[in-house]
């Protein structure tokens, strides 16, 4: 019986060392894996700093404009027709080509109108000699009517005939003017300086009084620009203009280092009741015939200047879920989103009306990684 508990005891010491062993080789491979234990879990853990593009918000002079899209118009738009019927002879100019004032265009047989006025000019000398024997008879009478010779029937006859023969000479002479004008339309000339259309008579065929054009020439220089603005603009527009002329700008979208200046010369009288805007012209020199009628074009109306405005890069402006902000860098470089009053965008600067400061320094690009309190480096390029 003692041999027995001798024997029992023995058995419990061996459990106890082996659950002490396994005990211990289960510390061991715990503390020599990666897992963090349940006291790690609670530590904070570091996040990288975010790469980010930053910018300055700074003070300066900005322009009030209005932007939209504008089209050219001709300054003026000439309809060449004959003013005789005849036969068109030559033409003195390539479709597209520029004319000035006064070059000669087409040629119209003028043979017909040779002859008309030869014909004129021979009825004008029969009358005349006509006319200078009335005259003569006319005086003699005259002189008999006033000796008593002649009845007073005779003498009106002959005053009569010398008024009708003089009255037949104006005629002649007012019918070699009007074949000397019908002569000289038979000569077309350029009424303007201008742009020549495509020619829609050929030489050979057969023109009528004002009938068809013969060709369309646009006057481009200067050259007006059409552009709609919103009505809401109206009063500001009219207030500035009456300061002083207002400047336009139009810029053809694939030459947008090449900007033609013109002045609003035109507001509409009354507003588009279907768009809600309202019609302007600006007038450009286009001297060098970069706008043309029928083209679109950027305009820019150009109405005053805000001094001592705050801008901040265009890029460093987002919408986020409580409106407009940006993204202010710290000293510490962490960054604290900002929210934001925004004015007008002029080219890459949009004008804070309030939150920001002039010196700020600002995120421009990477804003979606950020959150408040974020860490950032500043990179060149990202």
């Amino acid at each position: 019986m003692c041999n027995q508990r001798r024997w029992r005891s023995k058995l419990r010491s061996v459990d106890t060392v082996i659950v002490i062993t396994l005990l211990a080789a289960l510390a061991f491979l715990a503390s020599c894996s990666g897992t963090p234990g349940e006291g790690d879990a609670l530590k904070p853990q570091v996040r990288p700093a975010v790469p980010v593009l930053i910018g300055k918000v700074i003070e300066k002079t900005i322009p009030v404009e209005i932007n939209v899209i504008g089209s050219g118009e001709a300054y003026q738009t000439v309809s060449v027709k004959s003013l005789v019927q005849g036969e068109v002879q030559h033409a003195y100019f390539r479709p597209g080509q520029f004319v000035r004032k006064g070059q000669l265009l087409f040629t119209i047989d003028p043979q017909p109108f040779e002859a008309s006025l030869e014909q004129s000019q021979a009825q004008l000398a029969k009358d005349k000699a006509v006319l200078q024997y009335a005259v003569s008879q006319n005086q003699r009478y005259a002189a008999l009517y006033k000796e008593g010779i002649v009845s007073p029937d005779q003498y009106d006859q002959y005053h009569s005939t010398a008024a009708s023969d003089e009255a037949a000479v104006r005629a002649d002479t007012a019918n070699i003017k009007t074949a000397e004008l019908q002569l000289g339309y038979c000569t077309i000339r350029s009424p303007v300086d201008g742009m020549t259309g495509a020619l829609d008579v050929d030489p050979g065929n057969l023109v009528k009084v004002n009938d068809v054009a013969m060709v369309v020439i646009n006057q481009i220089m200067p050259i007006y620009v059409d552009f709609s603005v919103p009505q809401q603009y109206l009063g500001e527009i009219q207030l500035e203009r009456s300061r002083g002329p207002l400047r336009a700008e139009a810029v053809i979208p694939h030459q947008p280092d090449r900007p033609e200046w013109g002045t609003l010369v035109f507001i509409n009288n009354t507003v588009d009741t279907t768009t809600g805007t309202l019609l302007l012209k600006g007038l450009f020199p286009n001297t060098d015939h970069l706008l043309w009628p029928g083209q679109f074009v950027n305009v820019t109306l150009r109405l005053s200047e805000v001094a001592h405005a705050v801008v901040a890069p265009s890029t460093a402006v987002v919408e986020g879920q409580n409106g407009t902000l940006v993204y202010v860098m710290k000293p510490n470089d962490t960054v604290m989103p900002v929210p934001v009053k925004t004015g007008r965008v002029v080219q890459d600067y949009t004008e804070i009306t309030k939150g920001l400061s002039p010196g700020e320094t600002v995120v421009t690009d990477g804003q979606l990684m950020l959150y408040p309190g974020a860490k950032v480096v500043a990179k060149s390029g990202l």
